[in-house]
């Protein structure tokens, strides 16, 4: 067991929130590269009409009527959100009354309103695509100490992505990358009869490094193109948006992703060959496969999941978990999901995670059963 772990918990369910809304590569009628599709896998993405906070919701409620979960029961809530501009870069570009709907806090504490848990302890984190892991470490790290969770509670760790709002629709290296989505997380005791948990969570850890250059930015640009639900296109005004060394990330994020990797095995005192899936964060097919060919360099030769982006495409903090949904009963043994992401918006910085889950019994039976 990971000493960052206080009390032995796992993940007990996952619910995945779609939008209404898909986006197809036909679209872009050019704008995207003539190999996008070769590269990342991506052949279309959700766009959501609704902000963050409707997104979580719905990806609650959709747990709720998946396993019946009673949200008196649910001890705090982590809300992860990589669409929210930081505070600093919306001050700057939008000025301060603009900025306060850009509050991650704020955001949490109406979900949890809207929810009806005003009690519920909330944490609120934009750490992009590492978001989901960095999650899971506040609940070892932190939460859990405080919290003194009893066997019939839980903590939640929604993810809701909105990119959608941030993308500027003819920008080359970004308009096609991105789709929107919410997930749900459940995450219970170990020794929970009500909320048994599939997954034992052994590691969590995020962290950021430095780079040689800058591969994120904001900027606030005009007549900006963006779609519409009917297939038109329509141009905003003024919409501040993102840009993104695409090629740079490329090159690191694989070795990132090892690296993460190899060092929560090294924490936990795990041995490469135990890993049974390595389940990446999905930011292309492409970079999937060269993350499998760095993975397999520090000795893990097990299957790497790959191909989730091409009907969501890179849905960032919510990649990991979507990927455990998908491959729910699939999944046995020990599963190590790494995430590399762009750091702070100009900053020369990335940032690496890992998340190693083991298979409980109860997951092993089930998963048997099912096959």
């Amino acid at each position: 067991m990971d000493a960052t772990t206080a009390r032995r918990v796992g993940i007990s369910a996952i619910a995945v929130h779609e939008p209404s809304w898909s986006l197809g590569n036909e679209w872009f009628a050019g704008t995207i590269p003539r190999k996008f599709t070769h590269h990342t896998g991506i052949e279309s993405r959700f766009v959501a009409h609704e902000d963050e906070v409707t997104l979580g919701l719905r990806a609650v409620r959709k747990l709720q009527g998946e396993i019946g979960c009673d949200l008196n029961d649910c001890a705090a809530l982590v809300f992860v959100s990589p669409s929210f501009v930081p505070m600093k870069v919306a001050v700057k570009h939008l000025g301060d009354e603009r900025a306060r709907q850009e509050r991650l806090r704020h955001a949490g504490r109406q979900l949890v309103r809207r929810l009806g848990m005003p009690s519920c302890r909330v944490t609120a984190i934009n750490w992009f695509c590492s978001g989901y892991s960095r999650a899971l470490e506040l609940v070892t790290r932190r939460l859990l100490p405080r919290l003194k969770l009893s066997a019939d509670q839980y903590v939640l760790v929604v993810t809701a992505s909105r990119i959608s709002r941030i993308t500027d629709y003819a920008c080359k290296q970004t308009a096609g990358l991105f789709g929107d989505l919410a997930t749900a997380t459940l995450v219970a005791c170990a020794d929970s009869r009500k909320y048994p948990p599939h997954f034992e969570l052994l590691h969590a850890n995020a962290e950021k490094q430095r780079a040689d250059g800058v591969f994120f930015e904001f900027h606030l640009r005009d007549n900006v193109l963006a779609p519409t639900e009917d297939g038109g296109q329509r141009r905003e005004p003024q919409r501040l948006v993102f840009s993104l060394d695409g090629m740079g990330i490329a090159d690191i994020a694989p070795r990132a992703m090892a690296n993460a990797v190899a060092g929560a095995l090294a924490a936990t005192g795990t041995g490469a060959g135990d890993v049974r899936f390595v389940l990446p964060h999905q930011a292309g097919a492409g970079i999937v496969r060269l993350t499998a060919m760095k993975i397999e360099q520090i000795g893990v030769g097990c299957e790497v999941i790959n191909g989730l982006t091409s009907r969501v495409g890179n849905v960032s903090s919510g990649s990991i978990p979507y990927g455990l949904k998908h491959h729910w009963s699939r999944l046995t043994g020990l599963v190590a999901c790494p995430t590399a992401a762009v750091g702070s918006p100009g900053a020369a910085e990335v940032s690496q995670g890992c998340i190693l889950l083991r298979a409980t019994p109860l997951h092993e039976r089930l998963a048997r059963t099912a096959a």
